[in-house]
């Protein structure tokens, strides 16, 4: 799995890109093949003033199932990020499920055909 962090001028912890790269894996491990790239944007409102004002928002782009985007606020960077990867892979998880009932549909479909033309066709 290849990610990018973009952070333009954020002030944030040293260790935080471990903590991504650790998180990300283990919500999207499971989807292996699937996953191209992932970017990871952090943003802080507010500055040093705190408060609930630091985003993260994950963008993953995958292998044939389209784009998918999670984002979290809160007021800690960890916080922020453990939130964000556990929607990304829950988002990631429907999206699979999605093409895959819609793969299972289509097959459903053909092989009816199949049955109502008398035989392969």
């Amino acid at each position: 799995m290849i990610w990018h962090l973009k952070d333009k001028g954020v002030r944030r912890p040293q260790d935080l890109p471990n903590h991504i790269e650790r998180r990300l894996r283990f919500a999207l491990a499971r989807f292996g093949g699937r996953i191209g790239k992932v970017f990871v944007f952090l943003k802080d409102h507010n500055g040093p003033k705190g408060g609930i004002d630091k985003l993260c928002r994950i963008l993953v782009k995958t292998h044939g199932c389209g784009v998918v985007v999670a984002a979290v606020a809160d007021s800690d960077w960890a916080a922020a990020v453990d939130r964000a990867t556990a929607r990304v892979g829950q988002a990631m998880a429907r999206q699979v499920d999605r093409i895959r009932d819609h793969h299972a549909a289509r097959r459903e479909r053909v092989a009816a055909k199949r049955v109502a033309w008398g035989g392969r066709r």
